[in-house]
């Protein structure tokens, strides 16, 4: 059984710190920006997490929490198609011409009838899961890729917004044969954090979007399944769904009953076909608050008590051409703090994601500018002056702003607004 030490060496967490306190479509002239939301044909709920792609591209976004999504299309790609997919249903196809901004799209779910012969490909589940891993070579680009992502992080204190960084970054993506780490190039970014709001508390979020690119279990399956940890968890097949027409198996994982150690239980969605995995949805069981805290917690005031009540992940993949790739993926965490002498504790919740929304392969060893790169160890700085600009961005794709954040955002530039304002005055007087 693993101690606690070695268990935060290789944790897949974003790491707190509680303390007293160059995009390809940037070369094309933008000429349309569409506005949206996917929708259940059936239900009319929204498709969370949907995938939005230009076809004959690698220019790529998802939906928000609200089902909402924002695409800017370069000039040479208005005559193209529009592709939106979601797990479990049909995928539509939208010619780009005929689309108008705000359109609503509905997608039909898709009906799974299994045959004799696909239910019994794989009666083990866990061999299935071993199968995906050891194929990664053959699955998943092998080539030195460029990805230029967009990432947002937020942290509120109960429901109440106090930190909000958006940043836009390129990632170095070394090949799924290779066992050099990716690296992270910071483009552009702005970060506004309401120290009032966490009283005397500051939370800060450390690693950013490494924390995300590394829920790349195929990349990275030292943070979840080595070969040692396999064992420690049962596995089971739950009912098979699709994507895009494939049939893609359903696996259920958690730790064992014997097992003490917090390890990770959910789904994963792998491709019947090709074996590749394309999606997986899962928690850390946080019931042993001790063992937790320490997996998470760097440093914490003396008299606070800090433990996670909820840690939760998502990772999608894409596949282009025959091999898949990290598209997206969302981290979120929510952590109670209890301070000695005093009757109320309080609440924090961490979200972050990561989309990519655009790639081209790299053939060459890719240069990594040491002045731009991000260390693991990042805590992204405050810059609020981005938050002025309602032109920040330029022509990056962004992952559209849920309706607490586009709030956040215009609070923020109203509060902007009005310190400029103060600073006129006080430069007259």
């Amino acid at each position: 059984m693993k101690s606690p030490t070695s268990l935060t060496l290789r944790v897949l967490t974003l790491f707190l710190i509680f303390s007293f306190s160059s995009l390809t479509a940037q070369d094309k002239q933008f000429v349309k920006e569409i506005k949206g939301e996917v929708i259940d044909q059936k239900t009319k709920d929204a498709l969370v997490f949907s995938d939005i792609v230009i076809a004959s591209s690698n220019i790529s976004t998802v939906t928000n929490t609200d089902g909402k999504f924002l695409l800017k299309i370069p000039q040479n790609l208005l005559n193209g198609t529009l592709i939106i997919s979601h797990l479990g249903y049909e995928k539509k196809e939208i010619k780009i011409s005929t689309l108008e901004n705000k359109l609503k799209i509905a997608l039909t779910p898709a009906v799974t009838e299994l045959t004799a012969v696909e239910i019994d490909t794989y009666k083990d589940a866990k061999s299935l899961l071993e199968a995906t891993l050891k194929n990664r070579s053959l699955l998943y680009n092998n080539s030195n890729t460029l990805m230029t992502a967009f990432y947002r992080e937020t942290i509120k204190k109960r429901r109440k917004n106090a930190s909000l960084s958006e940043a836009v970054v390129q990632i170095h993506k070394r090949p799924y044969d290779s066992h050099k780490k990716d690296a992270i190039e910071l483009i552009k970014s702005r970060k506004k954090t309401d120290y009032t709001r966490l009283d005397t508390l500051a939370v800060k979020l450390q690693g950013g979007p490494f924390s995300n690119l590394y829920t790349d279990i195929i990349k990275y399956p030292e943070y979840i399944f080595t070969s040692e940890d396999i064992s420690l968890y049962d596995f089971s097949f739950d009912a098979s769904t699709r994507i895009n027409e494939n049939l893609v198996y359903v696996v259920n994982f958690k730790q064992k009953p014997n097992v003490t150690t917090p390890l990770y239980y959910g789904k994963l969605y792998i491709d019947a076909k090709t074996l590749a995995l394309t999606n997986a949805v899962y928690s850390l069981n946080v019931e042993n608050k001790k063992l937790t805290s320490q997996m998470y917690v760097r440093k914490k005031p003396g008299s606070a008590i800090v433990y996670p009540t909820q840690a939760t992940y998502r990772v999608n993949y894409r596949t282009k051409n025959g091999k898949w790739h990290y598209a997206y993926s969302n981290i979120s965490l929510t952590f109670k703090v209890n301070w000695k002498r005093k009757l109320f504790n309080n609440v924090y919740t961490l979200n972050s994601e990561m989309a990519v929304t655009d790639w081209r392969i790299k053939d060459a060893v890719i240069e990594k500018p040491r002045n731009k790169m991000m260390r693991p160890t990042t805590i992204l700085a405050d810059a609020t002056s981005g938050f002025s600009d309602p032109k920040f961005w330029g022509l990056y794709n962004i992952i559209e702003p849920e309706k607490s954040i586009e709030s956040a955002i215009k609070k923020i530039q109203r509060q902007l607004k009005k310190a400029k304002a103060n600073q006129a005055k006080a430069e007259k007087a």
